[in-house]
């Protein structure tokens, strides 16, 4: 990772969490510095970037600790990214809901363009998003 993608990356991390950037900037920044995905671990409060040969970087992206139901809910799940959609909550009211909701953390497959939620038995949710305009 070269210092121009590490400083985009924290920028994205930051923003995200201070509410400054929304998931489609996020997506759009990380698109133009040539990142492939990113997983959000809600367990290590970190996410980690990588780029299509593997390169990797963890950014530590703390945020009030909650609890995380037993059981994964996809509709709860689902309901929380239709308001992030709608611009209804913050990123860290994301996070408590998707907790909420049995969640434990995200993959977003931006190549892909999908984003896969999961519960701490590998169950799953799926959520598909248009390419990043930027």
């Amino acid at each position: 990772m070269n210092a121009e993608q590490t400083e985009v990356i924290q920028v994205c991390a930051r923003g995200a969490l201070t509410g400054e950037l929304s998931f489609p900037e996020i997506v759009g920044k990380l698109t133009q510095i040539g990142m492939e995905r990113y997983h959000a671990d809600y367990s290590r409060q970190e996410i980690t970037y990588y780029k299509p040969n593997g390169d990797s970087l963890v950014v530590a992206t703390p945020h009030p600790t909650n609890p995380t139901a037993d059981e994964f809910m996809p509709a709860a799940v689902e309901s929380a990214v239709r308001q992030s959609q709608r611009n209804e909550h913050t990123y860290l009211a994301f996070i408590r809901k998707t907790m909420a909701a049995g969640c434990v953390g995200y993959f977003v497959q931006i190549t892909g363009r999908r984003v896969i939620y999961f519960g701490r038995n590998g169950e799953s949710h799926v959520e598909h998003f248009p390419p990043a305009h930027f």
